[in-house]
């Protein structure tokens, strides 16, 4: 019998190295690389071509570190992410709520908001910089066409503006909380809802005092996750502002974009990439971390 299972063991470790073997060489090979690669630039100062690099120690993350521009990029970075988990957590979470409840038409609704996380980012980004485009987008020309020309406004041009463009972009892509919710909502006692609906509990009660703090563990997993997709929103910044207007939306990955393609020093942008890689790395095993717990 033991025999049987060590046969059965080495036929099924046999095969997924052979389908999953290549896939997983490729990935370590380009992980370990881009991670080799970034720490060798990031000490140094090398143009586009690299070629005859300087090494100048910490030097650029001592510049990195006292650059505004850098600073303000992270602190988008995080506000833009606490945008999102408090949509997540409020918005994000009624919705999953109202629509467990076997509204009518429930299938339309959650193809009206997963749609949006399914699709590429960039596109959807892409779709509200033509709508919000000053002159010819569909926002300006039907309050145009309504009269009420005196609301158009230059959307992507103006910083307040356009910072709310980038904070409505999180917030609509709100899908991947509602998905979170409506798992965990399925495995939630009924019995429970059913003994405080009988306790006369009214929907407020219901939703604030039951609920939400039965699903402890979901808020968890979307404060992290949404986190962490903050610092990989490159598409949604760079399709819609690119950072703009005068850096007002830029955030780590738009910056780290901007400076590596101006060609002046490509170690002070690895630098700067090096480091967002050590925060989303530590957000993913705080992430772990939290899984584990669970």
């Amino acid at each position: 019998m033991q025999t049987q299972k060590n046969l059965i063991w080495k036929s099924t470790l046999k095969e997924f190295l052979i389908f999953f073997g290549p896939l997983i060489c490729f990935y370590l090979i380009y992980y370990l690389f881009s991670a080799g690669f970034l720490m060798k630039t990031a000490f140094q100062k090398i143009s586009m071509i690299l070629v005859n690099g300087k090494w100048v120690g910490f030097k650029n993350f001592e510049l990195l570190l006292t650059d505004a521009s850098f600073i303000t990029s992270l602190e988008n970075n995080f506000l833009f992410a606490l945008v999102s988990i408090i949509a997540g957590l409020t918005i994000g979470f009624f919705i999953a709520v109202t629509l467990s409840s076997g509204v009518r038409g429930k299938s339309v609704y959650y193809a009206i908001f997963l749609l949006p996380t399914l699709m590429p980012l960039a596109l959807v980004a892409t779709v509200f910089r033509n709508m919000l485009e000053s002159r010819y987008g569909s926002v300006n020309e039907t309050l145009r066409t309504i009269g009420l020309e005196s609301l158009a406004q230059s959307w992507l041009i103006e910083p307040n503006l356009a910072f709310g463009v980038v904070i409505i972009l999180f917030v609509y892509l709100i899908g991947l909380p509602i998905l979170y919710y409506t798992a965990n909502l399925s495995n939630i006692n009924t019995s429970l809802i059913e003994a405080a609906v009988l306790d006369g509990a009214s929907t407020t009660r219901l939703f604030f005092q039951i609920l939400f703090p039965l699903m402890k563990g979901t808020h968890k997993t979307i404060i992290i996750s949404t986190l962490l997709m903050s610092f990989r929103a490159f598409d949604i910044v760079f399709f819609s502002t690119g950072g703009g207007p005068a850096g007002t939306t830029e955030i780590t990955g738009t910056y780290v974009y901007n400076f590596s393609t101006s060609g002046t020093n490509l170690g002070y942008a690895s630098a700067a990439a090096f480091l967002v890689m050590i925060v989303s790395l530590l957000i993913s095993a705080i992430q772990l971390f939290l899984g584990r717990k669970s």
